[in-house]
This record gives C-alpha cells, structure tokens and sequence, in this order.
C-alpha cells in the first residue's frame, strides 16, 4: 500500500490530517519550530487507521456476522513528516521540551482563524499537552516516509 502524502489549506483539510494522526505517536526529541524558516515540523509514528478498517470491510464482506471484530486484520504504524508553513509564532503548555526522550501521543488538531487567513493551529496531546501555532495561513503537509510495521496493538481510548 501507497503511503499517505496530503495537504491542508483550510480548516476541513487540517480535519482530514487529524483523523490521519489521531494516536500518532511522537517523540519530544522529534518536533521543531524552525523560526527562520517560519515552518514548523515533527516526525511521527502514525497508526495507520484506514488500514484497519479496510481490512475489517473485507472480513465483514468474507466473514460470517460477528467474526469480523476476530478477524479485524493487521494493526500497522508508519513514519510521517508532518509540516506547517508560515508560522508566526509556536508554544507549548504541559510539555517538558527538556525531555526529549518523551513520548507524546498525538489525539487532534484544531484550526481557528482570528483574522482570515490567519489562525492558530492547536495539537492536543493525550494527558493535557499542547502545542499552539499561530500561522499567517494554513499551509500543511503530511507524508508517509517509509514502509509499515506491525503496531502492539490498536489505540483504545476510555468513553467519557
């Protein structure tokens, strides 16, 4: 399977990035706010959502009724570039960016404009961490940067 390589103009288009990197898993050491540049970047290892239910359709389709959540198929991750142009401004709340052995798991982005174009890009990281960008326009990148591998396991999250 091709990997992901998409762009984000606008507040629906950063929508469909988030379901993409809902429960990526990101290292501290791997996020950067390059002010020159007026990019923003972080590397991510990405559960490959689509690959799931792709491969739950098929064993709904292949299955009797009820074996599909069984067969429900290969868990994988892969290795994303996630990129932001024409930030302004970053900063973070509830992350220790000492810690660059720390693991982030990524749960959403969020875009609200102030002044159109303009805007502020928010990652919300489970535990309560936040990185907030306030960009000049949307302009974002996600792209798959190598093979698959096998995941432990499927991200589960609590109903609140």
């Amino acid at each position: 399977m091709a990997g992901l390589k998409l762009v984000a103009l606008d507040s629906e288009d950063l929508a469909v990035l988030s379901v993409h990197l809902q429960d990526a898993v990101v290292a501290v050491a791997d996020m950067a706010f390059l002010p020159k540049e007026r990019r923003f970047v972080l590397l991510a290892n990405r559960f490959d959502w689509e690959k799931l239910i792709q491969a739950e359709a098929m064993a709904d389709a292949d299955a009797p009724l009820g074996a599909a959540a069984a067969a429900a198929g290969p868990c994988v991750r892969r290795r994303s570039g996630l990129r932001f142009e024409r930030v302004l401004r970053a900063r973070v709340r509830g992350i220790d960016l000492k810690m660059k052995q720390g693991v982030l798991n990524l749960l959403a982005l969020h875009f609200e404009e102030t002044d159109a174009p303009s805007g502020m890009v928010t990652f919300l990281f489970s535990g309560g961490g936040e990185v907030q960008l306030d960009v000049e326009c949307m302009e974002a990148g996600l792209e798959d940067l190598g093979p698959a591998w096998d995941a432990k396991g499927t991200p589960c999250h609590e109903a609140e």
